[in-house]
């Protein structure tokens, strides 16, 4: 297993940080924030043409550049520093996974291209009104008839499910869990946008009112498919966690630096110092757990699932410690709503339910070790 970055891949961060920071500014996504749509259309195109970032671990044959899951990593580690505002998370993990781990080439060769070229927004219909993560959870109902398969019922925190033309929905058949494609513009397929505590990551409850569907694998066969695409999705989150934990770190020590009290910088503090040097602690930990889950993934390692538990718990924690202790050196004006700060610390709060909490990691990571 390769553990150390390739210059390729340095290169590839490198023009994703520029195009994020031209892209991505705090302007530009304070004023998503407060759009309906949640992203704008001509980054995502441009994302699409100029960096191809939508379809870069999706395999060639499917209209991807064929790129590993750790340039994956790379991407979304940029897009979590950027605070990014877009449906690449949604579409680019969690749609194209699901469709990939699912074995059905057919649906993968209908289906991956527009997600790779940028032109279909898709994403994973998986909790309900519960919120849980555990698919044992998920009862959602999926009937035959004569022209194929209907959906009733509901899926709620859909990310990005506002705005997909693609849902893949997890339900249940008389034969067990599986899988579904469904169009966005399907007859019965209902949305609404849900309030949340981070408003750059748009969450949608969507109500299925005998709506078509498309079974995408095998009937009854979705459980091991979709739990390996919640093992990735949870690393690519990571990586993502990442990338903002250590932006806080760094917006945290510059203003360290240039912060003065009683004639000397805020930095020069003992107190001061210990928190910075925790949370450098945190973040590089952080960062060794995300980036050998990436690695783990692109060596189709067995330790895949004990990585993805264990990554999501401990960066999830350690993002959230970074954003709050960025609020705390800051002091006044990180509480304010002008400064940058907590818009870190709503995502870093929102990660760490997202996909599960470290409470059920924590347990998953037991079970899968055996202990």
């Amino acid at each position: 297993m390769q553990l150390v970055f390739t210059p390729e891949q340095e290169e590839l961060r490198e023009a994703v940080r520029r195009f994020f920071a031209a892209k991505s500014s705090s302007a530009a996504v304070r004023a998503l924030m407060e759009d309906a749509t949640g992203y704008d259309a001509a980054v995502w195109k441009q994302m699409a043409t100029q960096l191809g970032v939508q379809g870069i671990a999706i395999p060639e044959r499917f209209g991807g550049s064929g790129f590993s899951f750790v340039e994956l990593a790379v991407v979304l580690e940029e897009a979590g520093r950027a605070l990014l505002a877009a449906p690449l998370f949604s579409s680019a993990v969690l749609a194209a996974y699901a469709i990939l781990d699912s074995g059905d080439e057919a649906a993968a060769g209908e289906l991956l291209p527009g997600i790779a070229d940028g032109t279909r927004i898709g994403t994973l219909a998986c909790t309900e009104d519960s919120g849980q993560w555990d698919l044992g959870a998920l009862t959602l109902p999926a009937t035959a008839d004569g022209a194929g398969w209907r959906l009733s019922g509901v899926k709620s925190f859909v990310v990005d499910g506002h705005a997909a033309d693609l849902l893949v929905v997890a339900a249940r058949t008389p034969n067990g869990l599986s899988l579904f494609a469904v169009d966005g513009s399907a007859p019965g397929l209902g949305r609404t946008a849900l309030p949340t505590l981070d408003q750059t990551r748009k969450l949608a409850r969507i109500v299925f009112d005998d709506v078509p569907a498309r079974l995408v694998g095998a009937d009854g066969g979705a459980a091991a498919a979709l739990t390996r695409t919640l093992d990735k999705a949870v690393l690519a989150l990571a990586a993502e966690q990442v990338g903002g934990a250590q932006r806080v770190l760094e917006m945290a020590v510059d203003y360290a630096k240039v912060r003065h009290q009683f004639g000397r910088p805020i930095g020069s503090f003992q107190a001061i110092k210990h928190k910075a040097a925790e949370m450098l602690l945190r973040v590089e930990s952080a960062k060794a757990a995300a980036y050998y889950g990436a690695w783990a993934v692109a060596d189709d390692s067995e330790e895949v699932p004990a990585m993805a538990s264990l990554a999501k718990a401990y960066c999830s924690e350690a993002y959230f410690f970074a954003a709050a202790e960025n609020i705390q050196i800051h002091g006044g004006v990180g509480f304010t709503w002008e400064h940058d700060a907590h818009l870190y610390f709503k995502r870093a709060k929102s990660s760490q339910m997202f996909l599960g909490d470290g409470t059920f990691h924590r347990e998953r990571l037991l079970q899968r070790i055996g202990v």
